[in-house]
């Protein structure tokens, strides 16, 4: 069975670099040597690997990279840092329509109440 690995790395600069590999120590020392020069991490040398997870089923590692690529930094930076509270509260929406949110909404929601009683 094959293992493969979705890693993130910490650049020089401070962003994150979300991968998959199926060897994550080649795949670091590639990143690092600097071999691809179109690489998003060539010019961010030196990097570290901050995080790794393992996968038996390549399909689960591609979708669960595709869905840390859209993390923000902070809550990568989170789970990472092996803190599930933090990631918990990164993912509640924080929408400016969401109820929990804003407090308007229950004004707009008696006004519309009020509209339709005198349409």
């Amino acid at each position: 069975m094959k293992t493969y690995y979705i890693y993130i790395l910490e650049c020089s600069d401070d962003l994150l670099y979300v991968g998959i590999t199926n060897d994550v120590e080649r795949r670091f020392e590639e990143h690092q040597e600097g071999l691809n020069k179109k690489c998003f991490t060539f010019r961010r040398r030196p990097l570290e690997l901050i995080f790794y997870q393992e996968f038996n089923d390549v399909e689960q590692a591609i979708y669960f990279e595709k869905k840390i690529k859209k993390w923000s930094s902070t809550k990568k930076r989170a789970l990472a840092n092996g803190d599930f509270d933090m990631i918990q509260i990164l993912s509640e929406c924080r929408n400016a329509i969401h109820s929990k949110y804003n407090p308007n909404k229950k004004i707009r929601s008696r006004l519309r109440s009020t509209r339709q009683k005198y349409e």
